[in-house]
């Protein structure tokens, strides 16, 4: 633009007119950003506070959650202030922090945190919000005021409002896994045949195999008590609270209400082939049907991985030589002492079922805990659904690497000549057919094993298949 002015002289002439001042204002910079990232992590908590309603201490959590990160990034974009960036960022920290353990080892001092979960959408979406919110803030904080252009936020509020939108729509339909107290309750529609832990849609189970099996909506959490190690492990005390596949799919679905109207429901037979429903067993709480449902769950899910002996074999399973009895058991003789708990990638022994045309079918799994424990150390899993047992008189040969069943103890307890008595190690069946006395049953004969003393034999009639 350019402007007539006249020179000493009075003449006309031009000069370009200087350029208007540019509009500055004194802010932190980073602070409206992490904001932004604030309300969006709080707003995906905020939409997950009804989901954990039935477990107080959760849903507090999660009010208080989105409550900081609501306000907090309210209050940061209308008074910022160097001081609010460090409670922001040191809050958000906290949060995340908290987000990260539960997928790593679980919260143990929490109840419904005691597992840890696998990583799902909505809250990885939230940590990322939060995370964002963290390293802006700290950054407000370091760097302190200073002058420059207003910032708009339009293109920031959309990118926030893309992930937080999708994740509070995925987070509707999320199963928790809430440990001990909360394990697989209904978060969302129920659809298809779903199953505690897995939805199987049109899944059928031939011999040891799952046929057509598709995990539609799988909620399977990672939440296994353990890692595996090579055996050299200590064996903790295990919160067995929900167990969970590793590597599922995760859009949750699942079925059950373990309210009490449902327990009142009738008992059905326990069909692997549909959802999974332990209910109508007195003397069973929510809770323990929960675990025990998840624990056939994965069970069905994972096991039939080793349906073929030989693979069995090459990952280190030995026959004990019982097949005879019609069920053959392998064992890994490493796994039974090291620190992973109801895992059905590492079970300590699979049931396999002679055919008549000399193939073995896999039939069940037998989880084992260190034979350092004894029948008072047992986790409780599913109350009177769930009954552990031992083996304190069976003898086996000597073969420090596959030892075979040899017989049973004298009337004194000791082993003949030339054998060893076995170790003591409780175990329980989880099968992946349906059977006489429940998912848990044990076998009859000298294969039932030893209960604990003042205990009766449990045959769960009510899921008998």
């Amino acid at each position: 633009m350019t402007i007539a002015i006249q020179n000493q002289d009075g003449e006309p002439t031009s000069a370009v007119a200087p350029p208007a001042p540019v509009a500055t204002v004194d802010r932190l910079p980073g602070l409206a950003i992490a904001a932004a990232t604030s309300l969006g992590a709080g707003a995906i908590h905020a939409g997950a506070i009804g989901l954990h309603a039935d477990n107080q201490t959760l849903a507090r959590i999660f009010i208080a959650t989105s409550v900081f990160q609501l306000g907090w990034g309210v209050i940061a974009l209308l008074r910022p202030a160097r001081w609010l960036a460090a409670v922001g960022a040191i809050g958000n920290l906290a949060i995340v922090g908290g987000w990260l353990l539960t997928r790593v080892s679980g919260i143990a001092f929490i109840p419904g945190l005691e597992m840890r979960e696998a990583a799902q959408f909505a809250d990885t979406a939230c940590a990322v919000l939060g995370l964002i919110a963290v390293a802006l803030a700290f950054s407000a904080t370091a760097i302190g005021l200073r002058t420059t252009r207003p910032l708009n936020l339009s293109i920031t509020g959309l990118a926030v409002a893309a992930l937080t939108i999708p994740a509070m729509l995925a987070g509707a339909n999320h199963v928790h896994d809430h440990g001990t107290a909360e394990a697989a309750h209904t978060h969302g529609a129920e659809t298809g045949a779903t199953q505690t832990g897995a939805t199987q849609t049109g899944a059928t189970q031939t011999g040891a195999t799952q046929t057509g099996a598709t995990q539609t909506g799988a909620a399977i959490d990672e939440s296994l008590p353990h890692s595996h190690d090579d055996g050299s492990g200590t064996a903790t005390d295990p919160a067995v609270a929900a167990v969970s596949a590793e590597g599922a799919a995760v859009t949750e679905t699942t079925v059950h209400d373990h309210s009490a109207a449902a327990q009142s429901v009738a008992p059905v037979p326990y069909d692997p082939t549909k959802p999974i429903d332990l209910g109508g067993v007195p003397g069973v709480t929510p809770e323990q049907q929960a675990r025990a449902e998840n624990l056939v769950a994965i069970t069905l899910i994972r096991l039939p991985q080793w349906s073929d002996p030989a693979i069995a074999e090459a990952a280190g399973f030995h026959s004990i030589g019982d097949g005879l009895t019609g069920h053959e058991h392998y064992v890994q003789w490493n796994w039974i002492n090291d620190d992973v708990w109801l895992d059905p990638d590492f079970p300590e022994s699979l049931v396999y079922e002679p055919q008549p045309d000399g193939t073995k079918r896999l039939v069940s799994a037998m989880y084992m805990i260190p034979d350092t424990m004894t029948l008072d150390d047992v986790p409780d899993i599913g109350g009177p659904l769930t009954q552990w047992h031992i083996h304190d008189n069976l003898c086996y040969t000597p073969d420090p690497v596959a030892p075979t069943v040899a017989g049973v103890t004298n009337a004194d307890g000791t082993c003949r000549a030339g054998t060893v008595k076995g170790g003591e190690a409780p175990m329980i069946h989880v099968w992946i057919e349906s059977t006489p006395c429940g998912p848990f049953a044990a076998l009859e004969g000298v294969g039932a094993g030893q209960i604990k003393e003042g205990e009766e034999r449990l045959c769960d009639h009510a899921h008998a298949g």
